[in-house]
């Protein structure tokens, strides 16, 4: 029992909920398909890195060569490129936005990285903008967990970067300037740091326990009030295409070795602390935003509020009655680009804060 609750609050904190698949115009449901499976055949474009692994990826909006604004989705835990960013296609027309979603490294149609790092995330997205011919600057939008690739680009290749919008980021507990009072009677700190222990040290047991069938796992997740505030739910509830990582898909030990890895990057020791970078950007050549949800139980709005007031060069944007599945939201969504894009700053996000 005990190890059920962990296994359940560490897919929770994790940001791991499936995103929602691109809607459709037929009514019958499309499944999704966040894990490598090396068997399948594969039917999505890919792009060949210098190392000779492959970076499957979709495009959406515009065709590249006419758009005024070349944007990559970067996706979180769990997730994959089939994950959709609820804008309306009208207004990526109107504004001339090309979006490029892909598999990260050890998802979807991509191939495992081994030697998956904070760096080697960053070099990915740079090796895919060059491939592709995105130009010398591109966008980026990081989506929870899929914002540790967004930092390291930030910190790596800042010159590359027109813009970076962090939608509701993870924070790891181990960037050494949190302070003690927001973090101490924090659960997910602890639960962090079972995160990678049982990763690490008791990975073959975890495997079992989310593969196995005699006792429910990975789905008593789904519909957690624990984890999702009433909008995420009814999100969850209302929106086709919805789904967690399978067990049939968890059963290749090296896709799930691959996720493993994914988890031990992000919240492990990082070789810089965002909490301590300088603005990249002092002649506001470009902008970075987060975007966080006042109702978020992933993602604490009082850390995130803290990250914010570390780094006043970021442009917070606080969704009243948003949790962590703000991608669900077209008008969050719209807003998300039309800030990145355009400047904008609605009034209907700026955060309420405390005097």
């Amino acid at each position: 029992m005990v190890f059920k609750k962990l296994v359940v609050m560490m897919m929770g904190c994790l940001g791991c909920a499936g995103q929602p698949t691109e809607p459709s115009s037929s009514p019958e449901k499309t499944e999704s398909k966040p894990l490598v499976d090396e068997s399948a055949v594969v039917t999505s474009p890919r792009v060949k890195l210098g190392d000779g692994r492959y970076l499957a990826y979709r495009e959406r909006g515009v065709p590249k060569n006419i758009s005024t604004y070349r944007i990559i989705i970067v996706h979180g835990f769990g997730s994959s490129k089939e994950m959709s960013f609820m804008a309306s296609d009208e207004l990526l027309d109107e504004l001339g936005i090309y979006l490029l979603i892909y598999d990260r490294a050890g998802y979807g149609e991509s191939s495992i990285n081994p030697k998956r790092s904070l760096k080697s995330e960053a070099s990915d997205i740079e090796e895919l903008a060059d491939l592709l011919q995105l130009g010398s600057r591109f966008y980026i939008i990081g989506v929870s967990l899929g914002c540790y690739p967004a930092w390291s680009c930030i910190k790596h290749i800042p010159a590359r970067l027109a813009g970076v919008a962090l939608v509701v980021p993870f924070v790891n507990y181990k960037w050494r300037t949190l302070p003690k009072d927001l973090t101490k009677d924090d659960y997910r700190k602890q639960l962090c740091r079972w995160v990678i222990w049982i990763t690490r040290y008791a990975r073959g047991l975890l495997h079992w326990w989310l593969t196995q069938k005699i006792f429910p796992s990975a789905s008593v997740l789904d519909g957690n009030p624990q984890f999702f505030c009433d909008k995420d739910l009814d999100a969850l509830k209302n929106t086709a295409g919805y789904q967690l990582f399978t067990q049939d898909g968890l059963k290749d030990r090296s896709v799930f070795d691959s996720l493993c890895s994914d988890c031990i990057v992000a919240f492990g020791k990082w070789d810089f602390n965002p909490l301590e970078l300088s603005n990249p950007y002092p002649q506001n050549e470009s902008s970075v935003h987060i975007w966080q949800g006042h109702e978020d139980k992933v993602v604490p709005v009082q850390l995130q509020r803290h990250v914010s007031q570390r780094l006043p060069w970021i442009r917070y944007h606080e969704v009243p009655d948003g949790g962590h599945l703000l991608v669900y939201d077209r008008a969050v969504c719209e807003a998300v680009l039309k800030s990145l894009v355009l400047g904008e700053d609605p009034p209907l996000y700026r955060p309420k804060l405390e005097n």
